[in-house]
């Protein structure tokens, strides 16, 4: 069975949702969801310790999203605005749940899946200092990041980043990241 955009989009959506959004990334839309977010969380009394790790979260997904994004969508059938991304922040069993999701071209999953699996072995303090070399040794790539984000977020939450990659044609896969807080 090949992968629905519309049914996936649907599933996120259920539940206690604090935001769902799917289309184009923008810098605009960062800010507008980051604005958005902090203020729903004022308004349901959530702890400041809380609201700061979610916000972090935020921010390192969703720079993610703007700056990794696939922006060509050769041979997929949806007609999807260039930056195409979904971003769901909900509660769920006492933790918030951010999940994104983007295209991904199929030569990218090989790579991004070892990045992933080898954050989620390491302990707190090899996360820390993994996070402290590629501060000190890494050059920003060419898309704006050193490879800081996805560590710095499992060090903030202290919990494993969830993933799945899902199959949409020969060339791309939609990629679902999801981290609890």
């Amino acid at each position: 069975m090949s992968f629905n955009l519309k049914d996936y989009y649907s599933d996120l959506s259920k539940g206690n949702v604090i935001l769902a959004y799917k289309g184009s990334i923008t810098s605009d839309l960062i800010n507008d969801v980051l604005e958005g977010v902090e203020k729903k969380l004022e308004e349901a009394n959530e702890e400041s310790k809380t609201r700061k790790k979610i916000y972090n979260v935020l921010v390192e997904s969703m720079q993610n999203l703007f700056h990794h994004i696939e922006e060509y969508h050769e041979g997929i059938t949806e007609n999807l605005d260039p930056k195409f991304g979904i971003l769901v922040v909900e509660k769920e069993n006492g933790l918030y749940k951010v999940t994104t999701g983007n295209f991904v071209n199929s030569t990218k999953i090989k790579f991004l899946k070892e990045k992933i699996d080898k954050i989620n072995s390491l302990t707190r303090d090899e996360l820390k200092d993994m996070y402290k070399f590629i501060l000190n040794h890494q050059k920003l790539s060419a898309k704006g990041g050193g490879g800081l984000g996805l560590v710095d977020i499992a060090r903030k939450t202290g919990n494993k980043l969830e993933y799945a990659f899902y199959n949409y044609n020969n060339n791309y896969y939609f990629f679902n990241l999801t981290i609890r807080i």
